[in-house]
């Protein structure tokens, strides 16, 4: 049992992913506000971006940059030892993609206000079920 405990306390940082995208997840699903449903999708779009980025840190790793160019000094390089930067890198389009996503996704709702006087699905619906 205390085997199980380790190895669960060891990879606490992976519960808190999980934790945040069931979090976005049941937003999206059993919410019937569309402002409550984009701030879930807001939650699992963040929830995955901290995941990616998790993946590309290693303990003890540095960046990288390889110190000695082409000098007269030859030395032998060790992907291990330098943190892979692709991770990051896309994670920051990642970034801009969500708050994009955000910003039209809360702009078409301020819309879908204007246009049904509500933000709730099921009033949406019966509004255009009556038409």
């Amino acid at each position: 049992m205390s085997d199980l405990m380790q190895m669960l306390v060891a990879k606490y940082n992976y519960w808190i992913y999980i934790t945040l995208m069931m979090i976005g997840l049941y937003a999206m699903i059993a919410k019937n506000n569309l402002v409550k449903k984009i701030v879930g999708m807001s939650i699992f779009q963040t929830a995955i971006i901290l995941f990616y980025v998790s993946t590309g840190a290693k303990k003890g790793a540095t960046i990288p940059i390889i110190e000695h160019g082409h000098g007269a000094e030859t030395h032998v390089v060790h992907a291990v030892d330098y943190i892979n930067p692709l991770p990051h890198v896309l994670m920051l389009t990642a970034i801009v993609v969500a708050v994009a996503t955000l910003g039209v996704a809360l702009a078409l709702a301020i819309r879908v206000y204007n246009r049904y006087n509500t933000l709730e699905e099921d009033e949406i619906l019966a509004q255009i079920r009556e038409k």
